[in-house]
């Protein structure tokens, strides 16, 4: 039996590929085999924790030791003194993130709730998302084999209560739309998750995908449990080939473990999942807009009503969730409304997902609790603006509203 010792988790997003994480895995694996370690150092490839300004990351526990950028002619220092030696090397060691601050209305409703707060991230940058073995040894599918325990109405009757609203642009309460779909007629139901996401400058979507795909697997198939669905579609966008790729291997393990398919977990729930393509287009990520172009139509909105609630995909009830919300099912079973609604706001329960580009300090991904203003995110995240000069932000990416700094 191998003992473990130490894990080196790598980044592997498609920004740490563009420079080097492939040459840095494969040098890596050759000096852990020249010293003899590679029985005694487990090596694994994760998703940006959210630093783009220090990509390539290598992050090595027990000690928690983040280093970045890390180049291919790095890494034979790292493993010699690091994993061979004990000693860290100070002079690779990732800039500092320092966020020690407090949230204003955080720190005077909630007392000493951390500035940062991890439910839809919590696993992007810690597992592997090549591994279903690991992703089940973070709680993961848990919250299923629960879900299925329960009647379908008992689980929308959990996401009404915990207060989620859809994480798109509408924030339409997430148990209502579930629950419009579970009345609607028709023994053919879909669920899909519109993984379109079209705004320029904004990929929150692409690392969840990427760096925790079951999660969204698990979410889709409590869904489908809860409104009657026995299929299921994620509508990725093309451009995001590493994000589909992980999406169609994590379909392939779940399916070698019973989790899809026929009878998953002894319950009689069948559900199948697809990955589905997008070629591109903007519009496509208005829900009816994507449902056409499943059915291999022009990808062009539809006349409302009726809904896809109704009359979806095919013409049969569809339930239409984003990436984000999809994300947030599970740890909602698993942990309960009323854990949900710790974070946030009375109005808008839970944790919401940002990206932070600009002349900024620092830009990146990031996980904050509903209610933070945007100067907040600004300052507390983004670490202040590079010149000192604040005169503008832009929200919603580049069809988005321009706020002024007063």
């Amino acid at each position: 039996m191998k003992i473990i010792r130490s894990m080196v988790l790598i980044s592997h997003d498609l920004l740490s590929i563009q420079q080097g994480a492939d040459r840095i895995e494969q040098v890596f694996r050759e000096e852990l085999h020249r010293y003899g370690l590679q029985d005694e150092v487990s090596l694994s490839l994760i998703e940006d924790i959210g630093r783009c300004f220090a990509l390539p990351l290598v992050i090595i526990y027990p000690e928690a030791v983040i280093y970045g950028p890390v180049t291919p002619q790095d890494v034979p220092l790292i493993v010699e003194e690091h994993l061979y030696k004990g000693r860290i090397v100070e002079e690779k060691l990732a800039p500092p993130y320092d966020l020690s601050g407090r949230i204003a209305w955080v720190y005077t409703r909630k007392g000493s709730l951390p500035a940062e707060n991890r439910i839809v991230l919590k696993n992007v940058g810690q597992i592997d998302p090549n591994s279903i073995e690991d992703y089940i040894a973070h709680d993961g599918y848990q919250a299923l084999g629960m879900a299925l325990e329960m009647d379908p109405e008992e689980v929308i009757n959990q996401i009404k209560a915990s207060g989620l609203q859809g994480r798109g642009g509408a924030g339409f309460p997430a148990g209502l739309k579930w629950s419009f779909v579970r009345k609607a007629y028709g023994h053919q139901k879909y669920v899909v998750c519109n993984a379109d996401e079209s705004e320029p400058g904004t990929f929150k979507d692409r690392l969840i995908l990427e760096g925790d795909p079951h999660r969204i697997i698990e979410g889709m198939l409590i869904a489908g449990y809860a409104v009657g669905a026995s299929e299921g579609y994620i509508y990725i966008r093309g451009e995001y080939q590493l994000a589909i790729d992980r999406m169609e291997n994590a379909i392939t393990q779940a399916k070698q473990l019973g989790l899809l398919g026929e009878d998953i977990m002894g319950s009689g729930f069948a559900f199948e999942l697809h990955v589905h393509t997008g070629a591109g287009a903007y519009i496509c990520g208005e829900e009816t807009a994507l449902i056409e172009s499943i059915e291999g139509k022009r990808g062009e909105p539809r006349s409302r009503p009726p809904y896809p609630t109704t009359e979806g995909l095919w013409g049969k009830p569809t339930l239409v969730n984003n990436v984000e919300t999809l994300a947030n099912i599970a740890p909602i079973i698993l942990n309960g409304p009323d854990w949900f609604r710790s974070f946030g706001t009375a109005s808008s329960p839970g944790t919401k997902v940002y990206t932070i580009l600009g002349n900024l300090n620092v830009t990146g991904l990031i996980e904050v609790p509903m209610g933070i203003t945007l100067r907040e995110i600004i300052t507390l995240y983004g670490k202040g603006i590079k010149n000192g000069y604040f005169k503008m932000a832009q929200t919603g990416g580049s069809g988005g509203s321009i706020i002024p700094s007063s």
